[in-house]
C-alpha cells in the first residue's frame, strides 16, 4: 500500500467514525537500552503498510534529532533523505523482520565535529593560540581549507561536501522477549552546490560553486569509508551489518528533492566498503524543459491532463507535478492542483472529473497521487497505487 494512502485511510476513517476493528492489543517486549536498567517497551500490533517499519514505544528520539533540518537545503530534501534511507534499508533489513528506531549511537556532538573541516597542523596551532580553551578534536570530514589567490579560488579548491550524517537503527526480537540491534543504516548527505560569500571589501555578495558530479561522488565515497571506520570503534557497532547511502541534495532554489546516488552494504564485522552499487534515481518537475527533453512521453501525458483541466475548469490557478524516476522509469507521480472553489458541489464535480482524467491519461504501473487544494487548504486527494484498478478518493 502506498504511504499516502495508508496514512489517509487511518485519518479519514477515524474522522468519520468508521474505523474497522483493528487489533488494539500491543506486544510488550524488553528494550535493553542499558542492561542494568532494562525497561519494558511496546510494539504496536497493527502495521499500516509493508513500506513502513514498526517502531518500539515509548519513542526514543535520535541523538541528532533536529540537526538535519538545519543542515539540508529544503524540507523536501529532509523528507527524501530520511524516507529514502529507509527504502534502501528494506533489502538488508526487511520490515517484516526488523523494528525501527532512530539512531542512538552517533551523538550530536560527534556529528557536529565530523561535519567540520579538517585542520592542518598549522591551522590547529593557530586556533589553539587564539583560544587557550580550544579542545575540539581535529576529526572533521570536510576538506582542509586551501587558500587560493581569490575567495572564489579558495572555495572552489575546497568546497564543503558533507552536509549531514543520519543514523537509523534496525532492531530484531530475541526469543527471551527482548530486542537487540540487528543493523544500522547511515545516510551521507552531500552538497551539490557550495555556497559562500565574498568578503565585505568586495561587496559581501553571495556566490555559489556547483560541485561536479564525479568530484562529489568521489569525495562522498571517501567520507563514507571514514565514517564506517569510525563507527566500528563505537561501542555496540563493532559487528553489526551497516548500510551506507550517499545522498546528493538539491540546490537551495530547487523545488524537487535530491536523490541517492550510491549505496553499499557492509557485512557484520567488516570495517570498510568492498563494493558500491550505483543508484540511477532522479526527480523531475512537470511542466519543465528538462522533463520534456528527457521523458517526452510522460511530459505529453501530463500536458494533456493539464489541458483537459484547463478546458473544463478555466478558473484553476495551477497544475504542477513531481515525478520520481528509478532506472529511467517513472515510479511515482505527485500532482498538485490548486483551484478557486465556490461550493461543495463544484468541488465534488471537479474531483470526479479529475479522477476520470487520472484513469484516462496515466498507465496503472506507476504510483500516482493528486492533491486538490484551494486558498483554504487541502480539499481532496486521489491516490492510485501501481497495479490498482481503481483509485482511492477522499474529499475533506
Amino acid at each position: 500500500m502506498n504511504r499516502f494512502l495508508a496514512i489517509l485511510l487511518v485519518v479519514s476513517l477515524a474522522a468519520t467514525g468508521c474505523v474497522p476493528g483493528f487489533e488494539k492489543e500491543e506486544e510488550v517486549i524488553q528494550d535493553p537500552g542499558e542492561q542494568e536498567t532494562m525497561e519494558k517497551a511496546i510494539v504496536p500490533r497493527y502495521k499500516i503498510s509493508d513500506d513502513y517499519y514498526q517502531t518500539i514505544l515509548p519513542f526514543k528520539a535520535g541523538q541528532t534529532r533536529g540537526q538535519v533540518v538545519a543542515r539540508l537545503n529544503s524540507r523536501v530534501d529532509v523528507e527524501q533523505f530520511e524516507t529514502g534511507l529507509m527504502r534502501l534499508s528494506q533489502e538488508p533489513f526487511p520490515s517484516d523482520k526488523y523494528l525501527y528506531q532512530e539512531g542512538q549511537y552517533i551523538d550530536r556532538t560527534t556529528v557536529s565535529q565530523w561535519l567540520s573541516r579538517k585542520l592542518t597542523d598549522a591551522q590547529l596551532e593557530e586556533k589553539k593560540a587564539a583560544d587557550k580553551d580550544y579542545k575540539t578534536p581535529n576529526n572533521g570530514l570536510n576538506p582542509v581549507l586551501i587558500k587560493g589567490k581569490t575567495t572564489e579560488e579558495t572555495n572552489e579548491k575546497s568546497p564543503i561536501y558533507l552536509a549531514h550524517i543520519m543514523e537509523q537503527n534496525y532492531l530484531v526480537r530475541k526469543d527471551d522477549g527482548t530486542v537487540e540491534l540487528g543493523g544500522v543504516s547511515v545516510g551521507i548527505a552531500l552538497n551539490s552546490v557550495h555556497y559562500y560569500n565574498l568578503p565585505a571589501a568586495d561587496g559581501g555578495y553571495p556566490r555559489e560553486y556547483p560541485i561536479p558530479d564525479a568530484e562529489l561522488e568521489k569525495a562522498g565515497k571517501e567520507i563514507a569509508e571514514e565514517v564506517v571506520r569510525r563507527m566500528r570503534k563505537i561501542e555496540g557497532l563493532g559487528n553489526v551489518p551497516i548500510v551506507v547511502g550517499l545522498f546528493k541534495q538539491s540546490p537551495a532554489t530547487s523545488i524537487v528533492p535530491g536523490h541517492f546516488i550510491a549505496k553499499a552494504n557492509i557485512p557484520s564485522g567488516e570495517g570498510s566498503v568492498s563494493k558500491w552499487e550505483e543508484l540511477n534515481e532522479e526527480y523531475h518537475l512537470f511542466p519543465s524543459k528538462d522533463a520534456t527533453e528527457k521523458y517526452r512521453d510522460d511530459a505529453v501525458r501530463f500536458d494533456n491532463f493539464k489541458l483537459d483541466i484547463d478546458d473544463y475548469f478555466p478558473n484553476h490557478t495551477g497544475v504542477i507535478a513531481k515525478g520520481y524516476y528509478r532506472e529511467q522509469e517513472l515510479q511515482q507521480l505527485n500532482i498538485e492542483v490548486n483551484m478557486d472553489f465556490y461550493g461543495k458541489s463544484e468541488l465534488i464535480g471537479f474531483t470526479q472529473y479529475v479522477t476520470g482524467l487520472v484513469m484516462e491519461h496515466f498507465p496503472n504501473y506507476i504510483n500516482l497521487q493528486v492533491s486538490i487544494t484551494s486558498i483554504n487548504g487541502e480539499e481532496a486527494l486521489i491516490v492510485r497505487d501501481a497495479g490498482a484498478d481503481e483509485p482511492f478518493v477522499h474529499i475533506y
